[in-house]
């Protein structure tokens, strides 16, 4: 069955990365919708109003959510012109495109579709269960999962029937990094549903977006958390059992090896309940102790130092 499963990956991917002419044109995304109104939803629907100049229907069921973050977009808007990166006109274009609502019902014609909310994976099946429904029938449905298995969101659309792939056929994941509006990359994840055109429609709509996808195949953590999860873990462990200081761990890394922040720092920046959960899954999935959580990142969580969104985390933010 394994090999099987490999055996199709590995077609699907030559077939990815194939010459255009060799397969049929991605279908074009006029409307874009979002679910989740935090710094990865807005972050994604404000790029896609930018780059893409594409209305953006912005779902969130807090319509105080909704309202902090098109304030944070206006931020970021403000600062690009003041940059002189972009013209007001085009700031205020894009912020036109952004419509906010706290009914996920304003879905219903849209062509692509977002979710970007925690990594709660009963709360990612129902609103899959619910977009199934509401959206178009050519819409994609997409995922911004940094750990959850793509194969188990797309089951969640069939109603309980998964000989019918209608619905689990276009759910794909577009995990994007974070910060949206700056990085670059993008993991494309494909359940064993999902089907090649809606592959090809999110990859060159990730591209439209500025972005530079990178594919991966639907395993625990994917590619990106597969490999950094476990480097952020093993510099706490670090630091818990005295190998250095938290200074001494970033700087080693900064300077060491030119990222642009150390794995402590980066932590921070993520969210540690974020990072504690992520590495909960690869331990659970994988069965494998080299991704056991650290003991100071458990403790850190139930301390509610979360990282610099909470105001403190492995160093202190105002």
């Amino acid at each position: 069955m394994l090999a099987r499963q490999t055996l199709r990956f590995a077609a699907r991917n030559a077939r990815s990365f194939s010459s255009t002419a060799a397969r049929p044109a991605a279908a074009e995304v006029k409307r874009l919708g979002v679910i989740g109104a935090g710094q990865m939803g807005l972050g994604i629907a404000l790029v896609a109003a930018q780059k893409a100049n594409i209305p953006v229907t912005l779902v969130d069921s807090s319509q105080a959510a909704l309202d902090k973050g098109l304030a944070f977009a206006e931020k970021l808007l403000a600062k690009d012109v003041s940059k002189e990166r972009i013209t007001q006109e085009q700031a205020d274009a894009a912020r036109a495109l952004l419509q906010p609502t706290t009914s996920i019902e304003k879905l219903n014609d849209v062509d692509f579709v977002v979710e970007a909310v925690p990594e709660i994976p009963e709360l990612k099946f129902d609103i899959f269960a619910k977009l199934a429904q509401i959206c178009p029938k050519h819409a994609i449905l997409a995922t911004n999962t940094s750990s959850i298995s793509i194969t188990r969101i797309a089951a969640a659309t069939t109603g309980g029937n998964p000989n019918d792939t209608s619905n689990s056929s276009r759910v794909v994941s577009t995990h994007f990094m974070n910060p949206v509006p700056v990085q670059k990359g993008v993991e494309i994840i494909s359940g064993l549903q999902t089907s090649q055109d809606t592959l090809d429609t999110a990859i060159e709509f990730c591209k439209r977006l500025g972005k530079i996808p990178s594919i991966s195949a639907d395993r625990p953590g994917f590619l990106a958390n597969r490999i950094l999860m476990p480097y952020i873990n093993e510099a706490i462990i670090c630091l818990e059992t005295g190998v250095g200081d938290r200074d001494s761990i970033d700087a080693i890394m900064k300077n060491g090896t030119n990222v642009p922040m150390g794995p402590l720092q980066l932590a921070d920046f993520i969210g540690l309940d974020t990072c504690l959960a992520i590495m909960k899954v690869l331990h659970s999935e994988t069965g494998d102790s080299k991704y056991r959580p650290s003991v100071l990142l458990k403790n850190m969580v139930d301390a509610g130092w979360l990282g610099k969104k909470s105001g403190k985390g492995f160093y202190e933010y105002q």
